[in-house]
């Protein structure tokens, strides 16, 4: 499922590589630097509702799908 930060999950590398997305290119459809992928990707950062839209509208899903809360 991916990694995740205490109070996120996502499932944003997956989605990125089933895409045939590098984080670089990723990064720049996003308007982001690589590193706030890696991090995001590894539960470091929780992104921006901006920069989730973006990441969503690149990889042609739902924000829902790719971030979530943790249950309970």
């Amino acid at each position: 499922m991916g990694r995740h930060h205490a109070k996120l999950l996502n499932t944003l590398e997956a989605r990125r590589k089933a895409a045939g997305l590098t984080q670089q290119a990723l990064s720049e459809a996003a308007d982001v630097s690589r590193k706030s992928i890696n991090a995001i990707e590894n539960g470091i950062y929780i992104p921006s509702t901006v920069l989730a839209l973006k990441i969503a509208r690149t990889l042609g899903c739902r924000v829902e799908e790719l971030f979530t809360l943790p249950e309970g």
